[in-house]
Formats: C-alpha cells, sequence, structure tokens
C-alpha cells in the first residue's frame, strides 16, 4: 500500500501527542465552477485522445473525459500553468495521457493527465512556440516552431533529452501558419505558410520550401494562408490542403502535383479546419467559415457531402474515433457524432479571457452577470450554469459592470478605451453611451441603488464622475493621479469613495457643492485599487491594495482601525458579508480568496482553488452566505460560506430563542460574540415568521434553511416537501415546473407545455432512416406480389431493401398483429443502431420498458423518467399481449409494472445527480416519488446534515430514523469542535440536538463521557442530560460490575471520575467475545462504540498506551466490517491494513492474525469484484472455494445495516469539480484527490473529504493511528 510509507513512522511511536495540530479542512466550500470557452485567436486549440477532449482558454487547459456510466462528458481537470496566452496544444501520439502545451511567453509544457501534474518544462525557447506537435517517429519528443522557423525538436527525457534544430527547415520567406508530422513516413513533415504555400522536408530527398502556391496567385504578391493541413492515412503522399480563399487541394507531395480541388457552395465561405475521418476511409470533415451580411455561417461539410449542420463560427477541431471536436468563435465547443448527426456535447459561449468583474442581479438572484477582457459582457443563469444572454461585444476590454437597481434590466460597463455604456439585457442593445473621459480607460463603475438616476465612474485620467443616466454631469472630481475604485456608501445616498493611485482614499460628499473631498485616508503604502462601504455598519469602509494588504476605516473617528495582511500579492476583490457585519472576503493576484474576521483582523480561511489572479466578488442577493469569485483562469466558481457560521445553523435547528440567532450590528462586533444575523434578509424572514398563526417551526427551518444553502437544489427540495405535506397546487412558485417535480404533477406539467411534450429530443439534424438500396429486381419482385394480393411478402421484400415506411404502412392489411410485430422489430433494430428514431415505434405500439431501458442505457435518464410517468398514468396504450377477453385485473398489474419502472428511472437519475456531486438534487428525484427515506439518505450521504434535519423534522414520522442518524452526526460536530470547545456553547448545542432525539439516553452518556471539564462543569452537564452525577456513577459502576452487567459497568465509569476503569473491562469482554466463532457485529459494536468516546486527554496518556492501542485495533477491525456492511468500497482495504500495520508495530495481545486479516480482504475483493467490474475486464478471476468460504461467513456476522438506505459510498457537494490547487495525493489510496481535502491532524496528511466522512462514521479514530478523533462533519 502506496500510503503507508506517508505515515509508517506513527505507528512505531507510541506516546507523540504533544505538539498535534487539529484535523481540518477548509471551511469555505466550492458549489460551482463556469468553465471558459475555446479561444479562437489560434489553430491547434482543441484535441482529443481515446475517450477525453481537451480546449484551451486563453490561460487555461480544460479536459473532459468520458463517463462510461452515463455516456456523457464530465469536466476533469483544468491545467494552468501559462502565464501567457496559449499557442496550441498535442495530444502524444503513443501514450494517451500525456500532451504538451506551448504559449507566448516561451513555454512550452509536458503534462500528465491522469496524474494532474506538469511532467517537464521548456523555459526560453528561442522563439515563440506559435504551433507545436509531438513528432510521430520519436519516442517522447516535441516539435514547435515560432512563425519564421526554425523547426526546434525537445527530447524530452533519455539519453539524448535536449533541444536540437531541424537541419533545414529554416530560412522561411514567410511565416508558418501551421505544420503537421507524417504518421507513418519516418521524419517527413510539412509546412503551411501565410502568402499560401508549402514547404516539404523529408530525411533523403530534397528539401521543398515555398511550393505548390494556388495557381490563382502565381506571380503575385498577395496573401492566402495556409488554414489547414492533413496527411491523408491512407496513402503515404497524399496531402489534403485548405487555403483561406482558394478552397481545399489534394496534393501528391512527392511529384508535387495537384490531384483534385474541392470547391464551395459559395464562394464566401473559407475553410478554417479540416480531419479525416478515421472510420470511413476517403471521407474528411471541414470547419468552414462564410461570412454573409446576416450572420456567420459555419458549415461542416463531407466529401460525400452529407446533409452539413450549420454551427456559428467553427474554429478548430480534432477527431476522437466516430466524433469530431468543434470549436466554435464565440467560445462554444461542441463534440458531434458523425455517424448519427447529433452534438453528444455541446457547451455553448463561455468567457476565453480573464473575467474582470461579477454581479449577482439584485431582484432576480438566478441570473449572475460577468465582464471580461474578451469585450463581453455574459449573464448567467446559476441553476444551470449556462449563459442565458451576450453583450454585443467588440468593447475592448470591460473592467467592471453594475447592475441598474430593481427591476430596470439594464446594466452599465465600463470598458478600457470606448468609455462607459449602458446595455439594455432583455432587447439586446445598448442604449446609452458616456464618453466623458475621452479614450482614457475607466476601471470602475457603480450605478447608485439609493438615487438609480445616478450612475459614477473612475478613470486613469485622474476623475471620478458623477452623471444622471441621460448623460448630464452632476460631479467631477478630480484627484492627483488614476483613480481605480469607486463605491457608493450603502446608508447615505450622497455619500461616495473613491481609491487612487496617489495610495489614498477619499470620502466625497454630492450634496455640497465642492469639489473637495470630506476626508483624505493615507496608509497604504502602494496604489488603491478598490474602496467598499460595509452594508451593515455605517461609517465603515475597508480598501484593497498594491501593498497586498486590506484596511479598515471608520468615517466617524477618522481612522484606520484595522489592518488585514497575509496576501502575498496586490489585493483586487473584495466584498462584504451582508449579514454577519466582520465577515469580509479579499480575492489576489496571489490566486487566493481570503476570509476575513475584522474584529481581531485574523484570516478565517483561505481558499486556493483559482489557478490565476481573483478579481471580482460578489454576494448572492437573497442567499447571503453564497458568494460568486471570477479569475484570470476565465472561470466563475460558486461558493458556500456557511461552514463558518455552524452555531447559527444549530441554534436555528435546536429551536433557540430570536436572541440567539438575529442581532444589532453594534452587539454582534463585540469581541467574542458567536455569530449573530444582521442584515435584511433575515430581519423580513423573522418580520414574515411573527406574521403567522399556529406553529411556525415548519416555515421558520425552511425560510432560514433557503437562505443559508447554496443555490442548486434547495428550494426544489422544498417544494416537493409542501407538495408532499399536502400543500395546495395553487401556491407552487411558477419555476417549480423547471425543476424536479412531484410524480403527480409531471404529466400535467408538461403537456400544458406542450412545446415540451416532445418526450423526445429527436436529434437537431435528424438521421436519415435505413439507407434505400437499389436492387432493382427486388423492388420489381415486391410490386408484383403487392398487386397480386399477398401483403405480407411485399412488407418482407420491403423490409429487407430496407424500406420500412412503405412496409409498415400497409402492414395493418395483413393484420394489426402483423404490424405491431414488424414495428418492434424496427424498433429492435433502431435501438441496436442508437438511434433517436426509435421512439415513436416504442409508443405506438406501447412497448414502455424497452424505451425506458433505451433511454436508460444511453444516459438520457430525464426523458425515461417521462415515458415511465406517462406509462403510469394510462396515457401510453400499453402492449396487452394475449390477455384473455374479459379479464379485469389486467390493468393493475401493468399499473404495479410500470410504477416500479418508475421509481427505477428515478433511482437512476437520482444517482446521477449523486455521482455528479449534487446531492440535493438527487434527494429530489427520490422525494418526487414519495421515497422519503432514500432521499433523507442522498442527504445524509451527501453531508448536508442540517439540511436533512431541516427536511427531516418538517416531513416527521417518514424520515424518523435518518434525522435522528443525523441529528447525532452533527451533536458529534459540535462536540469534536475544537475551536473552542470546552466553550459552553458548544456543549450545550451538541445536547440540545440530542435532546431532540426520542429515545436518546445513550447518545447522551457519550457527549458526557467525552466532554473535558472540572468536575462541576461535568456535573452541570450530567443535569442538563438527565444522568447521575459523577459521584454516583462511580457507585453504580461498582454494583453493575459486582452484578457482571459489562455494558453498564463500562457505561457508568466512562462517567465517573476514573474513566480509564472501563477501557480494560470493556477490551477484556471484546477480546473474550472475537475468540468465540459465532460472534456477530452487533454483538461487540454498542461496547466498542461507548469506549471510543473516552476523553482524548485520558486515552493519549502514558499508563494507558496498551488499551489504546487494542482499541484503536479493535475500532479499525471493527471499522472494516462496517464498511463492508455499508458498501465503502473505496476505504475498506485502507481499514483494513491500518489494523494490520498497528498489529505490527504495537505491543498488544489481541486475538487478531496479520494472515487472518489479509485472507478477509482478498476474500471481500474477490467476491465483491465479480459484481463491480464491468465485462470488459478480462483480468476478472472467479473466487476460490475457500474465498467463498470465508466470505459467506464474514457477511454472517455482519447482518444487514439498521438505518437503511444510507448504504452506499458519500459523495459531498462539489466532489466532481476539479480545483486547481495544489494536487493533494490522498493517504489512503495514494491516488490524487479529486475534489474537497480534508488534512489530518499532522497538518501534511491528506485524505478526500469523502472518504475521511465514510472513516469517520464506521471508526471514530484518525487513520494515523494516533487516538485523535476524527471530525469531517
Amino acid at each position: 500500500m502506496a500510503w503507508m510509507t506517508y505515515i509508517s513512522n506513527w505507528f512505531e511511536q507510541d506516546d507523540w501527542y504533544e505538539g498535534l495540530q487539529r484535523a481540518n479542512m477548509s471551511q469555505v466550500r466550492q458549489v460551482g465552477l463556469l468553465a471558459a470557452g475555446c479561444q479562437p485567436w489560434n489553430k491547434d486549440v482543441c484535441a482529443a485522445s481515446g475517450d477525453r477532449f481537451a480546449y484551451c482558454a486563453t490561460l487555461a487547459i480544460y479536459i473532459y473525459q468520458l463517463d462510461h456510466r452515463y455516456n456523457e462528458f464530465k469536466l476533469r481537470a483544468i491545467m494552468s500553468e501559462h502565464k501567457k496566452t496559449i499557442t496550441a496544444i498535442s495530444w502524444c501520439p503513443h501514450n494517451p495521457d500525456v500532451f504538451a502545451s506551448g504559449s507566448t511567453d516561451n513555454l512550452v509544457i509536458i503534462w500528465n493527465v491522469a496524474e494532474q501534474k506538469v511532467v517537464a518544462k521548456l523555459d526560453n525557447t528561442k522563439g515563440m512556440p506559435a504551433s507545436l506537435s509531438w513528432c510521430w517517429n520519436a519516442g517522447d519528443a516535441v516539435a514547435f516552431v515560432s512563425h519564421r522557423g526554425p523547426l526546434f525538436i525537445w527530447t524530452v527525457s533519455g539519453p539524448e533529452s535536449g533541444v536540437t534544430v531541424h537541419k533545414e527547415a529554416h530560412g522561411f520567406l514567410s511565416d508558418i501558419s501551421v505544420f503537421r508530422w507524417h504518421t507513418q513516413k519516418k521524419g517527413k513533415v510539412v509546412f503551411g505558410h501565410i502568402d499560401g504555400s508549402l514547404s516539404i522536408f523529408q530525411p533523403g530527398n530534397k528539401s521543398q520550401k515555398h511550393v505548390l502556391r494556388p495557381e490563382s496567385l502565381e506571380g503575385t504578391d498577395e496573401e492566402d494562408p495556409v488554414t489547414a493541413l492533413e496527411w491523408d492515412p491512407l496513402s503515404t503522399d497524399y496531402l489534403l490542403v485548405a487555403n483561406m480563399h482558394f478552397g481545399i487541394r489534394l496534393l501528391d507531395s512527392e511529384s508535387l502535383y495537384c490531384i483534385t480541388t474541392f470547391n464551395f457552395p459559395s464562394a464566401a465561405a473559407s475553410v478554417q479546419c479540416l480531419a479525416w475521418v478515421p472510420s470511413a476511409p476517403g471521407m474528411f470533415v471541414t470547419g468552414v467559415s462564410s461570412q454573409s451580411p446576416t450572420k456567420n455561417h459555419y458549415m461542416s461539410s463531407t466529401s460525400e457531402a452529407g446533409s452539413p449542420p450549420t454551427l456559428t463560427q467553427n474554429q478548430a477541431f480534432s477527431l476522437p474515433p466516430g466524433h469530431a471536436v468543434c470549436c466554435f468563435l464565440d467560445g462554444g465547443v461542441g463534440l458531434y457524432d458523425l455517424e448519427a448527426k447529433k452534438w453528444d456535447f455541446l457547451r455553448d459561449l463561455g468567457h476565453v479571457e480573464t473575467i474582470f468583474d461579477c454581479k449577482f442581479k439584485p431582484d432576480d438572484p438566478n441570473l449572475l452577470a460577468t465582464a471580461s477582457f474578451d469585450g463581453t459582457i455574459k449573464v448567467w443563469d446559476i441553476n444551470t450554469l449556462t449563459a442565458v444572454y451576450t453583450s454585443p461585444g467588440n468593447e475592448g476590454v470591460i473592467y467592471s459592470l453594475s447592475w441598474a437597481p430593481g427591476d430596470l434590466n439594464c446594466i452599465a460597463g465600463a470598458t478600457s478605451r470606448n468609455g462607459a455604456f449602458i446595455w439594455d439585457v432583455k432587447k439586446g442593445k445598448m442604449v446609452q453611451r458616456f464618453n466623458e473621459h475621452g479614450k482614457n480607460g475607466i476601471f470602475r463603475v457603480a450605478w447608485s441603488h439609493k438615487d438609480s438616476k445616478r450612475i459614477a465612474t473612475c478613470s486613469g485620467d485622474g476623475f471620478c464622475i458623477i452623471r444622471t443616466i441621460d448623460g448630464k454631469v452632476l460631479h467631477k472630481y478630480k484627484h492627483p493621479a488614476a483613480v481605480f475604485g469607486c463605491d457608493w456608501s450603502q446608508n447615505n445616498k450622497d455619500m461616495i469613495a473613491t481609491g487612487c493611485e496617489d495610495k489614498n482614499v477619499r470620502v466625497y460628499y454630492m450634496a455640497t457643492s465642492s469639489d473637495q473631498p470630506l476626508k483624505v485616508f493615507s496608509g497604504h503604502t502602494a496604489k488603491v485599487f478598490h474602496v467598499k462601504w460595509s452594508p451593515l455598519s455605517e461609517g465603515i469602509l475597508c480598501s484593497g491594495s498594491d501593498d497586498g494588504s486590506v484596511r479598515i476605516w471608520d468615517y466617524t473617528q477618522d481612522a484606520c482601525i484595522n489592518i488585514l495582511s497575509g496576501h502575498t500579492a496586490p489585493v483586487r476583490g473584495l466584498m462584504w458579508n451582508t449579514e454577519i457585519p466582520y465577515l469580509l472576503i479579499s480575492g489576489s493576484w496571489d490566486y487566493t480568496i481570503k476570509v476575513w474576521d475584522t474584529r481581531e483582523g485574523t484570516c478565517l480561511d483561505t481558499v486556493y482553488d483559482h489557478g490565476a489572479d481573483v478579481y471580482g466578488l460578489t454576494c448572492h442577493p437573497s442567499r447571503p452566505f453564497t458568494m460568486a469569485s471570477c479569475s484570470r483562469d476565465s472561470t466563475v466558481r460558486l461558493w458556500s460560506l456557511t461552514p463558518l457560521i455552524t452555531p447559527l445553523q444549530i441554534n436555528i435547528l435546536a429551536d433557540r430563542s430570536w436572541e440567539e440567532i438575529i442581532g444589532n450590528t453594534d452587539h454582534a462586533i463585540a469581541q467574542g460574540t458567536p455569530p449573530l444575523l444582521c442584515g435584511k434578509v433575515s430581519r423580513d424572514i423573522k418580520h414574515e415568521i411573527e406574521k403567522l398563526t399556529g406553529n411556525p417551526r415548519a416555515k421558520k427551518l425552511r425560510w432560514f434553511s433557503e437562505c443559508l444553502s447554496p443555490p442548486g437544489g434547495s428550494d426544489n427540495l422544498w417544494n416537493l416537501v409542501a407538495v408532499i405535506r399536502g400543500q395546495d397546487d395553487s401556491l407552487l412558485p411558477q419555476n417549480y415546473c423547471k425543476g424536479i417535480m412531484h410524480l403527480k404533477h409531471l404529466i400535467k406539467f408538461r403537456t400544458s407545455e406542450a412545446q415540451e411534450l416532445t418526450t423526445v429530443k429527436m436529434s437537431k439534424f435528424g438521421g436519415g432512416i435505413g439507407v434505400p438500396t437499389k436492387e432493382e429486381r427486388l423492388k420489381e419482385a415486391a410490386d408484383i406480389h403487392l398487386r397480386l394480393g399477398q401483403i405480407q411478402r411485399y412488407c418482407e421484400l420491403m423490409v429487407e431493401l430496407g424500406e420500412w415506411d412503405k412496409a409498415l404502412s400497409v402492414a395493418p392489411g395483413v393484420s394489426v398483429k402483423y404490424w405491431k410485430k414488424l414495428m418492434q422489430r424496427r424498433a429492435d433494430q433502431l435501438i441496436q443502431e442508437d438511434k433517436d428514431d426509435v421512439v415513436p415505434y416504442c409508443i405506438a405500439i406501447g412497448d414502455v420498458k424497452k424505451l425506458a431501458n433505451f433511454f436508460m442505457s444511453r444516459g438520457q435518464l430525464k426523458e425515461a423518467l417521462l415515458i415511465a410517468q406517462a406509462a403510469c398514468e394510462g396515457n401510453i396504450q400499453t402492449l396487452h399481449v394475449s390477455t384473455p377477453k374479459g379479464s379485469s385485473y389486467s390493468d393493475d398489474i401493468y399499473k404495479e409494472d410500470f410504477n416500479e419502472l418508475l421509481h427505477k428511472v428515478s433511482e437512476e437519475l437520482a444517482e446521477w445527480y449523486f455521482q455528479d456531486g449534487r446531492a440535493v438534487l438527487a434527494a429530489c428525484c427520490q422525494l418526487a416519488v414519495d421515497n422519503t427515506e432514500l432521499a433523507m439518505a442522498y442527504l445524509i450521504r451527501g453531508n448536508e446534515l442540517e439540511l436533512a434535519v431541516c427536511v427531516g423534522t418538517v416531513l416527521g414520522d417518514a424520515a424518523a430514523p435518518a434525522t435522528h442518524y443525523a441529528l447525532e452526526l452533527l451533536a458529534r460536530k459540535c462536540m469534536m469542535t475544537p475551536t473552542c470547545f470546552p466553550s459552553v456553547g458548544y456543549r450545550n448545542l451538541a445536547a440540545d440536538l440530542l435532546l431532540m432525539i426520542p429515545d436518546n439516553e445513550l447518545q447522551l452518556v457519550k457527549l458526557c463521557a467525552f466532554y473535558p471539564g472540572c468536575t462541576e462543569e461535568i456535573n452541570d452537564l450530567h443535569e442538563k442530560c438527565k444522568l447521575p452525577t459523577v459521584e454516583e456513577c462511580m457507585q453504580l459502576a461498582e454494583t453493575a460490575q459486582a452484578d457482571g452487567n459489562i455494558f453498564e459497568t463500562v457505561k457508568y465509569y466512562l462517567l465517573s471520575q476514573e474513566p480509564e476503569k472501563a477501557l480494560p473491562i470493556g477490551i477484556d469482554y471484546i477480546k473474550e467475545y472475537i475468540t468465540s466463532s459465532n460472534w456477530t457485529l452487533d454483538t461487540i459494536y454498542p461496547v466498542l462504540d461507548l469506549l471510543s468516546y473516552i476523553r482524548t486527554e485520558i486515552l493519549v496518556l502514558h499508563t494507558c498506551t496498551k488499551a489504546r492501542n487494542e482499541l484503536l485495533i479493535l475500532c479499525g477491525y471493527i471499522g472494516a466490517l462496517l464498511a463492508i456492511r455499508r458498501q465503502y468500497q473505496s476505504i475498506v482495504p485502507a481499514l483494513y491494513e491500518y489494523t494490520s500495520q498497528l498489529l505490527k508495530h504495537r505491543v498488544v495481545s489481541v486475538p487478531l492474525k496479520i494472515e487472518h486479516l489479509s485472507e478477509e480482504l482478498d476474500a471481500w475483493r474477490a467476491c465483491t469484484q465479480s459484481v463491480s467490474r464491468s465485462s470488459e475486464e478480462s483480468a476478472y478471476t472467479p473466487p476460490s472455494e475457500s474465498q467463498k468460504m470465508v466470505y459467506a461467513t464474514l457477511l454472517e456476522r455482519l447482518q444487514q445495516e439498521p438505518l437503511g438506505g444510507i448504504v452506499g459510498p458519500d459523495y459531498v457537494t462539489g466532489s466532481s469539480l476539479p480545483s486547481h490547487s495544489d494536487i493533494h495525493v490522498s493517504c489512503l489510496t495514494g491516488l490524487k484527490i479529486q475534489g474537497p481535502v480534508f488534512f489530518l491532524e499532522d497538518g501534511k496528511s491528506t485524505i478526500s473529504l469523502n472518504d475521511a466522512l465514510m472513516w469517520a462514521k464506521v471508526n471514530p479514530f484518525s487513520p494515523l493511528g494516533t487516538g485523535i478523533r476524527l471530525n469531517p462533519f
């Protein structure tokens, strides 16, 4: 096992508790990612290899991989080492995990995708690598070339490593636009030039420079750049060449002769890229751009002239088997299936450059606007993460944007050279321009939210200008240098603050006519870039500067009240939280986002996930703990800050008084006050709740839960809860029908939107049905049969000819039964061909199961759901095969059958969401079919514990067992929160949560046993939990011991002054039990679980060393068994290995043998891999008889998991999002961690948060064998 090398030294030392940190994880969770688009500036910017494809934004490379289970492409990694524009990428032809990329700062990098790391780097290349490509003739050599040559060849490793220059390829007369190595002939290479000519080099032949210009150019100086080159895979010398204006030629590279020329349907078209289709010899695909006066159309035409899909502006592409990867000039990326003629993956629009600013729309927070270096503003729907609107573009660089207040639906933008503008989003046009700054760059635009007629801009010309929206200038405030930031006060509509290059912050008051500032704050040691007024504390503002610090100023005291230092580069983004007055977030050029507590000036958390400078930060208006950030890595990311205010969430769950939830700002910013909500959102909720009659608990939980959780399904979940509780349909919100709907509404809503009832995704470009063959004799024969009235014979012949439609149209003439049989045959054939056209056939004959399974096999789960639901409601006439007449029961049986199908499809869809790291939506799918138990299980497995408790409490009895389990885990989170643990606050929170569970004595015992403190404090807690005092427990323990009641003895000793007495008693009992042959997990687990709650400081004492080691080993082994029972596949081997290592290195006497453990592990592997392995993997060996027996004994010991539904691995929100931060390797599996990371107590070792959650649920102690408890909840 790889991980043991990291930490084996822990297992050898026994007592080293001193100097240990606590295990921790990032508090801020990444919950969403908007990927960048593909850049339009260079040629080879997208490439494919096997089941992966990659494309380049300007500074990062995005890699997508096919998820075979759901047949869809998912973002796997973002590679961003390049600091300047990436010019080209190329996959290694003989190693599918490796590719190379080059960028304009003379850098070439070799990447390994599987390990997500840089394998090799070549700095300061002799020229800028304008295009690059792997050499086909050498093991690992990459060739790259600058505009005029020469061609450099970099051998990456081996004895020959280093850079060599190609002997002949240099001294060109025209810039190189593209080059290609020959795949078969060693060392043969062709270059295409800007002037339209080619240069061909081949070892042993005379080199040909600048030959074969298109005939129309001969003897002129006109240029016609070569846009694409490809060698013909079938013949060694043929070459396909595309020139921008001349079209495509097929050339013979030996005789330098043009074999044929392909012409375009319109003269305006120009080819941008082309590729041979590997699966169809002699066929190639091109990406074309044709400028017509109205719109840019791009056709993809094949040499056999199939029907061309019209795309917008095709830029570049590459062909994995049977597919073409296309990039469009507007930043979109698509994967086109050539055979089925449909898009398998299509991502519209995306920014291709740095995003400088992002803002949520104030009155519709589902919309987020972004402003970018690429000259556009795009508006995104954050629930679906797709672009809804994009501005006309061509604005140069857009530095800043500001939404109009209220429902005006306009955005103001600030540009680098075209002044400022107002864009009407719905109409899609610019409605106003402001040019007072001339050609100077405008760095910030701010629309006043207290007075919607005023807009401020600040510029490099040293002016901050305030004008009305129709362009009348109200104030011009002159500064000694460029002004970078301005912000309107949230409390006084006439106050504005500015940040200037002269290192000062100024405050102006507009109600006077003076153009002098009211206040000037100095203290920064470099230019001030941004200023922000606090929304909650009047007169407080912050400023971020190039000196790397953030300063907090108090306008009323004329002073700097705090300096936040920690960033190592200039600060750019700034954002105050709108509910917690002291929470400030900053983003910087050091690639991090920091969260600050401005009371003490401490940094609460640092987020490393962006791969480049962080520019804009914005807070969600109705979900104050959701924020978005944007960066030079061209992504927008969504974050949840809720983990920073855990105690507050638990106060709400535990139904504490309003004083502990909502406060006023002055009280909230006092040192040491636990977090309190002070903003508008929480005040509105309180106001609404106080208006309600009856018990407001359910509403209170719902409204606070929606305010605290990130978008992405929580409101959908609550709508379903309301439906299940019998709420009137008329009260459902409008957007309900856009999400996951309850069964009983699915068809109703879908039918009402008739245009959506196209249950079928008919592919955009239709697909020909069966290729007609022209065998005249068969046709003649068929016609004769028809005239003779032999319809069936005619149908069969027509089928043979592939003319299904003719056959099916006359088949009812034979009999309806024959027609149905024929329809079924056609459907089967289409399913085999994987064609969308199968749908009408299946629906016509009512073969619902076949259709649902077809959709499920293709990963189209939402379609399958709709079909199954329609069948359940009896909308599809189902196939009643030979039911005797008059039998009345058949309908109910069918209904049953379809209900089962419906549940099956819902489960598949839920699992798809869950695997995608969207546990809340997975829970929605289960609630939609009234499956409360599984819905709750998904929330718990996704670690959405607070949400699970809220929903469970509202749903009542059906969800009770799961709610209690979630409460127990939350109480563990509180017990273990070490930041302020012996603080009474957390202890009481944990007790309050446990007191909400009906049969809670045992849970309360664990809390009291674990709680450190003086006797007096402990007795207080005992009293609150209705347990006897410490002294009484001692006597009870002695009595129980005399009566031989082990469980009670252990329990009361743990609660007494001498808890260590419980260890030997409990451990000996378990050891004795394990030696018997027929022990089961449930007989010993309760005692072991109780023992594990002994106080940490007692467990790590020298005197307890032996007992501690034995406890750790037993917990490890029993943990492994529990993990098998719960199907936590990923950690079972690690738990066995952990137990074996402890047995090997520690002095213990436990009736477990290492050989026995490895035998059990092998048996488990052999017997479970047969289930999980796919049939393609040939390495599968069936388990031997002895292994089957070992596994059978194991299963007898395990019995059933008492809490249904929570079986299966945990998968938290954001698990599938790639992070840019340092690649961490898990010390459990030795693999790199995808998704959130959890640091163990040594501060270095890491495991994935998912593994940490599963580990803690089955074995409370850390994998480092230290006896410290793990708390990842």
